[in-house]
């Protein structure tokens, strides 16, 4: 009986594993030095036999294969799990700089061959400043990177610093162009990078930052040498404005890893060695954008629009009955400012009621710019019958490609409206109903009475101060006319003055966005809360200020401030709660809680008010 079980038990985990998908994967470094061994291993997930590798063209075979494997057991909550790992360990030394392919390799697992994937490796040339290791060196057989010292002494702007580096430096209004901010290190051991970052205002630009994942490391040889290089912070920028425009130094700061000098104290200090942090910072460069006006000549529907599009129109239907709806879809699809985009305008024949257009907007930022879709959506109602026709849709745009304007437009659709049930047979109706529909009242037929007629003595219509009283009653009405009509008029004109309208709306705007900001607080959403905390203050200054939204800057709010006769104190305290509410979006851990960045913004927000700006 136990030996029944026994292969009862032997077969299923036999079953068991062949059932498992067999997975064969190849890994390697991405970069590798010339001169500088490295390791390439195969691993599969299951027992194999007859490893067929391929040719290492480009490279020297050191050593290997060396075979190793593994295996594990568990029971979790009654439940058998195992695992196995075959590796398969090659030393290989590239022979010069480029960039080299090795084929998949080709295992055999329970008689059928399985096969792994290929990988692409990129040589750089070695160090010019290396020097030849000695005979008596000694060196790590699978270490591509540069060497790791660990003294403080190689602490300098030569072994780590951080570029600025910008996709071109020579650009037109609203072209994007990207910024990266990488750090270079080599000969050192770099552990963290702290939250003391400032990064600059991109004064002049609208900005669109790009996710940062983890920070990964990759070797890259820079002016003779091979460093260690993280991304730190990446953006694509669009300049709002021709001329020069500088982007200010960037401030960063670095935990290092370094080897002490005090004197040994045991063999095992000797032997472990002893390390301590320092903290280094690290200043990126500034850079200037050299931007250009776009050029003249600019089309009719022309509304800003930069970069490569692409537009598809289409309409719901071209035949239907008066009161139904319509739709025109436009899609816009490309890459560059397509936040900026403007809906554009249609002209709709006479007698068609008009709807909001919807506006889908489906964007990627990537380092290639702001990609993606918009998609307007145009919802009419045709109120009477007939043959209308709607007119092209332009769309127009620079292409940077190019370099000049492009247009787009749409078909010319002709519409067939059915008229409705009661409508005139003859000629258009022009008076339409609107959005909402006619009730009836009651009837308006009434009989003729055919009886007796009885006379009356007629009577004064009025008493005696009858003129008084029909005096009052036209002039009561006329006067309430009149001073209505004085009311709307001075809200006409006062909505017409788009400047008064945003000042009279800033602090009620704010106190909205205020207690967006408060929920997602509470509700622990830091990086949205820090976000609207600045919307509420920039957008109330720039409507009590009258500053338009591609001008909105701590400078142009610090000069309309000073001409409004705002104290210096309150100025500073303005620009000190922007930089730190803009700050705080990227190092939510700088010191700054929520709730007291909240109480600031409300607490400057009153007393601006009371300075009445």
């Amino acid at each position: 009986m136990k030996r029944i079980v026994l292969l009862v038990a032997t077969a299923v985990l036999s079953l068991t594993a062949w059932a498992d998908e067999v997975v064969f994967q190849c890994n390697a470094p991405a970069q590798v030095i010339v001169g500088k061994p490295f390791q390439l291993t195969y691993s599969v997930n299951q027992r194999a036999r007859d490893l067929q590798a391929p040719p290492f063209d480009g490279f020297d075979l050191l050593a290997g294969p060396y075979s190793s494997q593994s295996s594990s057991t568990s029971f979790i909550n009654g439940k058998r799990t195992s695992s196995f790992t075959l590796t398969y360990t090659y030393t290989l030394m590239a022979q010069r700089e480029g960039s080299f392919t090795i084929p998949p390799a080709s295992v055999v697992v329970n008689h059928n061959s399985v096969s792994s994937n290929g990988v692409r490796i990129t040589v750089l040339p070695a160090d010019e400043q290396a020097q030849p290791a000695s005979t008596g060196g000694r060196q790590s057989s699978d270490d591509s990177r540069p060497q790791q010292q660990a003294s403080g002494s190689n602490i300098n702007s030569e072994n780590i610093f951080v570029r600025t580096i910008v996709s071109r430096t020579q650009v037109c209004e609203q072209e994007a162009l990207l910024l990266t901010y990488k750090l270079y290190f080599a000969g050192v051991d770099v552990t963290q990078l702290t939250n003391n970052t400032k990064l600059p205002e991109f004064k002049g630009f609208l900005k669109q930052d790009l996710e940062q994942g983890e920070i990964q490391t990759q070797l890259e040889h820079y002016n003779g040498r091979n460093y260690n290089t993280a991304v730190l912070y990446q953006t694509v920028l669009y300049p709002q404005h021709s001329g020069d425009i500088r982007i200010e130094p960037a401030n960063f700061e670095a935990v290092i890893r370094v080897q002490t000098r005090a004197q040994v104290r045991s063999i095992f200090d000797d032997f472990f060695g002893s390390y301590t942090n320092v903290t280094r910072a690290l200043t990126a460069p500034a850079a200037t954008i050299h931007v250009q006006p776009l050029p003249a000549g600019k089309p009719a529907g022309f509304s800003g629009a930069v970069g490569q599009f692409t537009m598809t129109p289409s309409i719901s239907q071209t035949e239907l009955k008066a009161n139904d709806a319509v739709t025109l879809k436009l899609v816009i699809r490309g890459n560059g400012n397509m936040k900026l985009i403007k809906t554009p305008a249609v002209d709709w024949p006479e007698g068609f009621e008009e709807y909001d257009p919807k506006v889908t907007n489906d964007f990627k930022t990537t380092v290639n710019g702001v990609s993606g879709t918009k998609t307007i959506e145009y919802l009419v109602i045709p109120r009477a019958g007939g043959d209308y026709t709607i007119p092209p849709v332009q769309f127009s745009w620079f292409d940077t490609d190019e370099r000049k304007y492009k247009t787009l437009a749409s078909p010319e659709y002709t519409i067939h409206v059915q008229r409705a049930a009661g409508e005139e047979n003859q000629g258009q109706v022009t008076n339409y109903v609107g959005k909402e529909a006619i009730k009836q009242l009651g009837t308006d037929i009434r009989y003729i009475y055919t009886g007796p007629l009885q006379a009356h003595t007629a009577r004064p219509v009025l008493p005696g101060n009858s003129m008084w009283i029909l005096l009052l009653l036209y002039l009561v009405p006329a006067l309430i006319a009149a001073l209505l009509f004085i009311i709307f008029r001075k809200q006409i004109r006062e909505n017409a003055d788009l400047a008064r309208v945003r000042y009279k709306r800033a602090n009620k705007v704010a106190q909205k966005r205020l207690r967006l900001a408060k929920k997602l607080m509470q509700e622990h959403q830091d990086a949205a809360f820090y976000e609207e905390i600045e919307r509420a203050a920039l957008s109330y200054l720039g409507d009590r200020l009258a500053i338009p939204t591609a001008d909105l800057s701590k400078q142009n709010i610090e000069g309309m401030l000073r001409d409004k006769g705002v104290t210096e104190e309150l100025i500073n305290e303005v620009t000190d709660l922007l930089s730190t509410a803009e700050f705080a979006r990227y190092a939510p851990t700088s010191g700054q809680t929520p709730d007291t960045l909240y109480q600031r913004t409300v607490t400057l927000i009153d007393k601006l008010e009371d300075q009445r700006i």
